[in-house]
């Protein structure tokens, strides 16, 4: 179902960070006109806070065929060590993918960008977004280049992956409520002359918390605040103020030197009402910022784009018995999750933050709990890695609906890599008859069977690696 005459545009995708590029290889792979617009010049580099991709994130990366050149590049990381006393072990992560990968966002973003390139996708670096109409039908986006030109880019649909200062959301005329959690965060990527575990290590005094993460090939990634440092972002930044506040919170600057990139900033918990106006979608940064606390940040905005992309595919292809309710489902779903990772996050970041004697005594007791009642830490590890994220389902749905289906083992092979063709998975019996869905489904169908021959359950899984129907 292409566009109305004159409409040559699928959608247009407004930035080009990790968000809007998974989106737009994904659109861009399934046979879709997509065009990028990003403000940046091509060769200007996107120096950003971001460093770690969680294993639901590198899940969803396997079924584009990507995770696996990643983690080469990357540096794996199974244990978190928070406020000296908590340590979540990773390894326990019932994934593929049971780690932290340490890899600067960069990477992540020269890789999905290499992948849409070469699915079609229509990139046009150095093009701003001024403003942007719908109708019924269409989206007008009114663009400038770096000469001054402005153009009109009409498309289907536009999807707003323009970071937290959204010139789409603006244009939208939305909200952003929220407030500024913490203030003057300094982050570095350093040598170091004495090196710590290879463990993300964070804790914090009341007074300043730091962090030290090690990228594996002699770079670390040092982040810290102090609560007697508090100026705006334009601040000029030190080594030295960044050495201070490590001696002060983790009782070390381990010999910080040679920094190649220093940042001040500050974060904010905010969070848009509505995901979906109309014809445009709001993701990632656009839609949701919160504390760095978890490192949830790209990982949600990555998640936001895998399961917006192929229900806009559905539409677009005229694949969907029911595009509205198919397209709404995007808010329903993604809303809640940057709801709990705002809650979580700021959870996190108030811990670190902790003061007075009343709350540092919670927090010891946190850790505590933490690490002697098991369920517990399953549960926040499955949070703040995303595999124990679940959609809502509705009343008398099979409880296995909405639930992350992990990398089954089939007789066709790894699920994941059956998602690698871009449709849906319907899993049966070993040598049972053909089997049906029994809910209606937007895109093709990928038959497998279990590769246990005793598995009687018949799933179906979605392209974004979600199970929407099952039954006994």
């Amino acid at each position: 179902m292409k566009g109305t005459a004159g409409t040559e545009i699928d959608v247009i995708v407004v930035g080009a960070g990790p968000t809007g590029l998974l989106l737009a290889g994904d659109l861009a792979a399934a046979g879709l006109k997509v065009t990028v617009v990003e403000r940046r010049p091509h060769e200007v580099s996107n120096l950003t806070r971001a460093f770690g991709v969680h294993a639901r994130t590198l899940e969803l990366l396997d079924a584009r065929g990507l995770a696996d050149e990643l983690v080469k590049q990357g540096t794996p990381i199974d244990r978190l060590r928070l406020f000296g006393r908590l340590s979540l072990d990773l390894s326990r992560l019932r994934s593929r993918f049971p780690f932290l990968l340490v890899t600067p966002q960069y990477e992540v973003e020269h890789l999905l960008e290499r992948r849409a390139v070469s699915a079609g996708a229509d990139f046009r670096y150095g093009t701003e977004l001024r403003a942007l109409h719908q109708d019924a039908d269409t989206v007008a986006a009114e663009v400038s280049g770096l000469d001054g030109a402005r153009a009109t880019l009409r498309a289907r649909y536009l999807v707003g992956a323009d970071g937290h200062r959204s010139t789409v959301r603006e244009s939208l005329g939305l909200p952003f409520p929220g407030a500024s959690v913490i203030r003057s965060m300094v982050l570095a990527d350093v040598r170091l002359t004495g090196e710590p575990e290879a463990v993300l290590a964070a804790d914090g005094t009341g007074d300043a918390f730091a962090f030290v993460v090690p990228f594996g090939d002699g770079w670390y990634r040092v982040g810290g605040w102090n609560r007697h440092r508090q100026v705006p972002d334009s601040e000029p930044v030190h080594l030295d103020e960044l050495r201070g506040t490590a001696r002060l919170a983790l009782g070390s600057d381990f010999g910080m030197h040679d920094a190649r990139w220093l940042s001040r900033f500050h974060s904010d918990e905010r969070q848009v009402p509505a995901y979906r106006t109309g014809r445009v979608f709001l993701a990632g940064d656009a839609a949701h910022v919160h504390s760095p606390a978890g490192g949830q940040g790209m990982n949600t905005g990555l998640q936001d784009a895998a399961n917006l992309s192929w229900k806009l595919a559905a539409v677009l292809h005229g694949q969907a018995p029911d595009p509205q309710a198919l397209l709404d489902s995007y808010h329903r779903e993604r809303h809640p999750v940057g709801r709990m990772v705002l809650r979580s996050s700021g959870i996190l970041v108030r811990l670190a933050m902790a003061h007075t004697p009343v709350q540092r005594a919670v927090r010891a007791a946190a850790a505590g709990f933490l690490n002697t009642v098991s369920p517990a830490a399953t549960k926040a590890m499955g949070m703040i890695s995303g595999i124990g994220i679940a959609y809502d389902a509705g009343r008398g749905a099979h409880p296995l609906t909405g639930k992350r289906a992990p990398d089954l083992a089939l007789t066709e092979g790894r699920l994941y890599e059956l998602l690698r063709r871009g449709g849906f998975v319907l899993i049966g019996p070993r040598g049972a008859a053909p089997q049906t869905p029994g809910v209606p489904v937007p895109g093709s169908v990928i038959r497998a069977s279990w590769a246990n021959g005793a598995r009687r359950a018949t799933v179906l899984v979605r392209p974004d690696g979600y199970i929407a129907w099952a039954r006994r």
